[in-house]
């Protein structure tokens, strides 16, 4: 088991460097800065970032059954609530802006305006803060006197003592992603109907649309599965600790790693713009010197 907790470690430490990399290639470059795709893109960066760090600590708290004091704890579960209901939020925006930039191509400039861009991005936020401070208010509730001074392993499971809790949550997230959903599919029917009367020259941005729009409902339907981790990892938990520790181990993988995985290869990899750049500061600026450095290196004949 500890050899699986050191791989976590060297993935998140990866993951964390790359995803760090492209917020830098993105806030170094203006013309990312001022693009609504690029934008919802580092955000998307920003809180996967965030969010892989917390959730880590908290596994490590787990694994080595670390106590802290419940405050923080509470604290700690609140934004790691809050960052997991933004992402797929975010996903959901970035359907929405390719869905205007294929089908309303004459109005994106209009529809995506600075002012339009801090409105969605407040919208996000505070769509995402809904239920975890609905948790943490229900939590605050019922919490016995004197036990915010107690000392705790951390878990988001702690914040769902009681039943109506949880189902209350389970309600409220199932509800959310049954819309987020329901608008990622109809972006995809629409960017699907706009390509098959797109001419031979437009094609080609309808097609790669329709590739990103599916990309992130994969990423979506991961997160909706991450949603059911603490209710198989207490299953688990009534079977075998090591059960326990696998299974979280499992999960941690497949639904908070991977899913955190595809925003770089959206973007990062297939966008021609943003590789240019990403690749220049990747390399340190080698990747301009090499080419006149080799143009004024001399062939011998024979």
């Amino acid at each position: 088991m500890q050899e699986n907790v050191m791989l976590v470690q060297v993935l998140v430490a990866v993951f964390f460097y790359v995803n760090c990399l492209m917020i830098l290639t993105f806030l170094k470059k203006e013309a990312f800065r001022d693009d609504t795709r690029y934008i919802l893109f580092a955000q998307t960066l920003f809180v996967d970032s965030a969010f892989m760090v917390l959730s880590d600590l908290l596994l490590m708290g787990s694994f080595y059954k670390y106590p802290i004091h419940q405050i923080p704890c509470i604290i700690m579960c609140t934004i790691l609530n809050v960052l997991f209901v933004c992402t797929p939020l975010t996903l959901v925006a970035m359907c929405l802006e390719r869905y205007v930039a294929i089908c309303m191509p004459l109005r994106h400039a209009d529809i995506s305006t600075s002012r339009t861009r801090f409105r969605g991005l407040l919208i996000i936020w505070s769509i995402s803060s809904i239920i975890p401070l609905f948790t943490l208010v229900a939590y605050l509730a019922v919490i016995p006197s004197g036990a915010l001074l107690s000392y705790t392993v951390c878990s988001v499971e702690l914040m769902l003592g009681k039943d109506w809790q949880a189902q209350a949550r389970a309600i409220s997230f199932q509800v959310l992603f049954l819309f987020m959903i329901i608008i990622i599919a109809f972006t995809y029917i629409k960017i699907m109907i706009a390509a098959r009367g797109a001419s031979s020259e437009n094609k080609k941005l309808t097609s790669k649309g329709l590739r990103t729009v599916i990309l992130h409902a994969v990423q979506l339907l991961l997160c909706i599965m991450q949603f059911l981790n603490p209710y198989v990892e207490m299953e688990a938990w009534k079977v075998d600790v090591m059960v326990f520790a696998n299974v979280r181990y499992s999960n941690f993988i497949v639904f908070i790693i991977a899913p955190r995985c595809l925003s770089p290869l959206i973007y990062g990899l297939r966008d021609d713009k943003f590789f240019v750049v990403l690749r220049h500061y990747a390399l340190c600026g080698l990747d301009s010197l090499l080419p006149a450095m080799f143009s004024k290196v001399k062939v011998r004949p024979g």
